[in-house]
């Protein structure tokens, strides 16, 4: 079983219109909704890689209702906390006009109480003692404690069980505090923690407290490095239709096949293959088998000499 920890899901809209004029009426002409939260894709491209999964979440309102049921239609299991207000809708605009093409608004969603967090918490220990792994990724709701991450990092150490983060700023810089199994960044983030774009420096930095480290640079591909050892993996795909979600994906696969022992040169393969899955379809964070199966033989591995 793999826990995937989403603190604060949502509702992922595609909103079409056909122009959207400053200071004017707009009117969206179609919407596409999914379930969403980067744990929400973690969680989705897990069951469709055959992996078990329990989404750990903040629920709130009919909104939160909504995105629970879906998943639970995908056959995922979903626990948490129940929220008053409403679990935010996150939309991204389909536009002819270019300056506002891909566009994102995104709602507040709920807030939790020290009260609340005391319980999430509570919650999440049950959770864990089910899991092999943990995979907690996204932001958290107004009100959270500024470590929370750390803390999410520090109760699964404390019960002997890996996880894997997603997370930036202030919380990612406090959860490096402790040691812990796995972090995905993307190639932004990791300057932004470090300082610096040195490839060296900072494996040196976030080695001392990580075990398995991913660095994603778009387009160039997937940098692990584990045990003194770095791979790079990368695969071409003509087609990008939606690179939304594409991270989360790629967080899942190396979730799934660490959770399967496959060796590290794998783990790339699996990470980006469910990355380029998802690029390769529409529906937000969400990847196919059979695309992943067709891309995974044709992942270009390479170790990294002194990386």
């Amino acid at each position: 079983m793999i826990l995937s920890v989403c603190p604060n899901p949502s509702i992922d809209t595609y909103a079409w219109l056909d122009q959207i004029e400053a200071g004017g009426v707009n009117r969206i002409s179609k919407l596409r909704e999914y379930p969403g939260g980067k744990a929400t894709h973690v969680a989705m491209a897990l069951k469709e890689l055959g992996s078990d999964t329990t989404l750990l979440g903040n629920w709130a309102g009919a909104s939160g209702t909504w995105i629970q049921q879906q998943c639970e239609s995908l056959k995922i299991n979903t626990e948490g906390l129940l929220l008053k207000g409403s679990n935010r809708k996150c939309y991204t605009f389909r536009t002819d006009n270019a300056l506002f093409l891909n566009t994102e608004l995104l709602e507040p969603g709920p807030s939790m109480s020290e009260t609340d967090w005391i319980e999430f918490l509570g919650i999440y220990d049950k959770e864990i003692q089910k899991s092999n792994i943990i995979v907690a990724s996204g932001s958290w709701p107004k009100g959270v404690p500024e470590d929370a991450y750390l803390q999410i990092a520090q109760h699964a150490e404390k019960a002997n069980k890996n996880v894997i983060l997603d997370c930036s700023g202030s919380q990612l810089e406090k959860a490096l505090q402790t040691s812990f199994f796995g972090l995905h960044i993307n190639e932004h983030e990791a300057k932004n923690l470090c300082g610096t774009d040195d490839f060296n420096t900072i494996l040196t930095k976030l080695g001392q407290k990580v075990a398995l480290i991913a660095i994603t640079k778009g387009k160039e591909g997937l940098w692990l490095h584990h045990n003194g050892r770095t791979i790079h993996a990368n695969v071409k795909i003509d087609n990008v239709i939606s690179t939304v979600g594409s991270g989360d994906c790629l967080t899942a696969g190396i979730a799934h096949a660490v959770n399967k022992k496959m060796e590290l040169e794998d783990i790339a393969r699996y990470g980006v293959a469910c990355g380029a899955a998802n690029c390769l379809n529409e529906d937000l964070g969400i990847l196919k088998l059979e695309d992943v199966n067709t891309l995974l033989p044709q992942v270009k591995i390479n170790e990294i000499v002194n990386a």
